[in-house]
């Protein structure tokens, strides 16, 4: 008997529908299709909706059905057309609950679900900015759900104290690690020397890295300044991830790390297809972001792989590190702070690295892997359909 079977009072195949605005990189469209892998394995029927993205042939190879569709606009006028192709799609496919995971599809959504009678729920995935009295009613959308999933006890409590969501409404479901892919007996030692030889690393030299996209808010230019404070130490600083088009960040980025003589320690990776490698490759992880993190993929994945990891003291980085025990903390937008505690972290010795490694690993099987992120949410489901 499968999951969604254990109940008599839901149909035995109950039709959940995902809708985000595009399947092209993070951590919400991983968790969308993470979910609905869990759907089709509980025994349900999972769709998704959005308008593309490499990420579609992930649906594809778990044999989950994606319908294409604008759901990523933000123009009034097609977000009412794309009401009537929701109200669609709910009716072929008999759809019992639509899961909105961003704003604008989520208005799209709600609508829908109001004239088809289908449950509507959501997930909170980040803060969104609130610069105006229509801002905060747009972002509104993401706590009128039947029930909403937060991904973060900071998330709930922002919730709350922003929009007046009911406690009794918000579940609390962090975001997932895959502890099978990101777990040191996983990647084999061919896979990180090939990395190191692309990225040219030397034996010996620690390795910093900061994985994220090229965007303001993640920090890189306070991680650059405070290596500026390392003075005379070797080591090799390895910034992973795009610009995604911004490249008058990237540029400022560049600019900066020759201002400062780092040019031979600090270098722009972009993209990398094989993070549990990457993450193996470092002696530390920094998430610096200068706003407060929703969940912080990087500082559960890096604390996965037993690494020790430094986060900015602000958001679900509180939720996430064990401070002293799974990683550190520091003040965000701090470059001396981070600096100070770079050099403690380096200067590790290898008994206590083991130590901790230990119980990173087991702070994150034990509370943020991807099959708890499933199961509770399957969960959620069931409390909907009920």
């Amino acid at each position: 008997m499968t999951e969604f079977e254990e109940k008599p009072s839901i149909k035995s195949r109950p039709v959940i529908l995902q809708v985000l605005p595009s399947l092209e990189t993070g951590g919400a469209e991983k968790g969308c299709i993470d979910v609905a892998k869990a759907i089709t394995e509980s025994g349900g029927i999972a769709i998704v909706a959005s308008s593309g993205g490499k990420m579609v042939r992930d649906l594809d190879r778990a044999g989950v059905h994606h319908i294409t569709m604008p759901v990523n606009t933000k123009n009034p006028v097609r977000m009412h057309m794309n009401v009537n192709r929701l109200i669609t799609v709910i009716r072929d496919f008999n759809v019992d609950i639509v899961h909105a995971r961003s704003r604008a599809p989520a208005w799209s959504c709600y609508k829908a679900c109001d004239a088809t009678k289908a449950h509507f729920m959501t997930t909170f995935h980040g803060t969104y900015n609130i610069t105006s009295a229509l801002k905060r009613h747009y972002n509104s959308i993401m706590t009128r759900g039947k029930l909403t999933i937060a991904i973060s006890r900071f998330i709930a409590d922002h919730m709350e104290n922003e929009y007046q969501a009911k406690p009794e409404k918000i579940r609390l479901i962090y975001r997932g690690v895959d502890v099978d892919t990101y777990n040191p007996s996983a990647v084999p030692a061919g896979r990180i020397v090939q990395l190191a030889e692309k990225w040219r690393l030397s034996d010996g030299v620690p390795v910093i890295i900061l994985p994220g996209r090229l965007t303001r808010w993640k920090g890189q230019s306070v991680l650059i300044r405070a290596l500026a404070e390392l003075g005379e130490r070797d080591f090799r600083c390895l910034l992973v991830g795009d610009d995604q088009g911004r490249s008058g960040y990237r540029q400022e980025l560049v600019s900066l790390v020759k201002k400062l003589r780092l040019g031979s320690k600090v270098h722009f990776v972009g993209h990398c297809d094989d993070m549990p490698a990457a993450y193996m490759l470092a002696d530390v992880v920094i998430s610096a972001s200068t706003d407060p993190e929703a969940f912080g993929r990087v500082m559960a994945e890096g604390q996965a792989l037993g690494k020790p990891v430094i986060g900015a003291d602000h958001g679900a980085s509180r939720e996430l590190i064990l401070p002293n025990e799974t990683g550190w903390l520091v003040p965000p937008n701090k470059p001396d702070a981070l600096a100070s505690m770079l050099k403690h972290v380096l200067s590790l010795n290898t008994s206590f690295r083991e130590e901790l490694a230990l119980r990173a690993i087991s702070n994150v099987q034990a509370n943020f892997s991807c099959t708890q992120m499933c199961a509770k949410t399957i969960d959620v489901y069931r409390e909907v359909l009920d």
